[in-house]
C-alpha cells in the first residue's frame, strides 16, 4: 500500500509541476508566489495520495462480503497514533503558514517612489484614479513598467474582487472599506483585469485591461488624459453659460 502511495505521489507531483497553471508573469513578485504555489503542491499531493490510497485500500480490503450481516470487530482507540496523525499535519500546516506569511510580508512591503492608484469597483466596471496627477480619473488602467504601485481598492455598491491574473495578487473590494495591494509591473503588455467575486447578473462582463508601458509613454498618456478631461470641462462650462435665443 505504501509502495503504491509513494509511486503515485511521485507521479502526481511530477504532473502537477509540469502543468503551466498561470498566465505570463508580469510583476516582479510573481516568481515568489509561483514558487510558494509549487511548494504547496509538492506537500499537498503526497498527503492527498496517501489518504486516498489508505481509504481505497480499506474499502476494498475490509468490505463486507455478500451475505455477511454481522458487526465488525470492536476497535479501541490508539492514543499514540491519534497524537501522531494530529501532530504531523499541525507541524506541516504551521510551517507552510509561516512560509506564506514571509512571502506575503515581502510582497506587501512599502517601496520608494510608489505610484498610488485608487481602484473603484461598481456593477459592472472598474474605475481608476491617479491622486499624484491631480486626481486624474480614467476607465483605463495604465501603469509604468518597473515602478512600484500601491492600489487602494474600494467599492461603490457590493462586494467585488480586483484581480489581475498576470500579477497574481487579488483582493476584495469591500463596501465601506479601503483595502490595498502592492506590486511592481515588470513586463510590457496588456493584461486582463477580472472581478473574482460574484457581484450580480453582469459579473462575467466585469472585465477590463491594464496596460503596462514604459515611463515616458505613461507620462504621455497622463498628459493626453488630462488634456481631454480639461477640454470636456471647458465644453461643459461653455454649454452651461450659453443664453438661449429668445426668438
Amino acid at each position: 500500500m505504501f509502495l503504491i502511495g509513494i509511486v503515485a505521489s511521485l507521479i502526481g507531483v511530477a504532473i502537477a509541476l509540469a502543468i503551466d497553471w498561470f498566465p505570463v508573469n508580469a510583476a516582479s513578485t510573481t516568481e515568489q508566489i509561483d514558487t510558494l504555489y509549487d511548494v504547496l503542491l509538492i506537500v499537498s499531493v503526497p498527503i492527498f495520495v496517501l489518504v486516498m490510497t489508505v481509504a481505497i485500500y480499506s474499502v476494498v480490503r475490509f468490505r463486507a462480503r455478500p451475505g455477511d450481516t454481522g458487526d465488525g470487530a470492536p476497535i479501541h482507540g490508539n492514543t499514540r497514533l491519534e497524537v501522531i496523525w494530529v501532530a504531523i499535519p499541525t507541524v506541516i500546516v504551521s510551517i507552510l503558514a509561516a512560509y506564506a506569511w514571509i512571502v506575503l510580508d515581502d510582497v506587501e512591503a512599502k517601496q520608494p517612489n510608489e505610484l498610488r492608484v485608487v481602484v473603484t469597483g461598481q456593477q459592472f466596471a472598474w474605475k481608476f484614479q491617479y491622486p499624484e496627477y491631480d486626481n486624474l480619473k480614467s476607465n483605463q488602467l495604465y501603469l509604468p513598467k518597473d515602478r512600484p504601485v500601491k492600489f487602494d481598492i474600494k467599492s461603490e455598491d457590493v462586494l467585488h474582487s480586483f484581480w489581475v491574473p498576470s500579477f497574481r495578487l487579488k483582493i476584495d473590494a469591500v463596501p465601506g472599506l479601503t483595502t490595498y495591494i502592492r506590486l511592481t509591473p515588470s513586463r510590457l503588455g496588456k493584461y486582463d483585469i477580472v472581478c473574482a467575486e460574484l457581484c450580480g447578473i453582469g459579473h462575467s462582463t466585469m472585465r477590463q485591461y491594464t496596460t503596462v508601458v514604459d515611463e515616458q509613454e505613461f507620462e504621455d498618456w497622463v498628459a493626453e488624459q488630462a488634456e481631454a478631461a480639461q477640454g470636456e470641462g471647458e465644453s461643459a462650462s461653455s454649454g452651461a453659460n450659453t443664453i438661449p435665443d429668445a426668438g
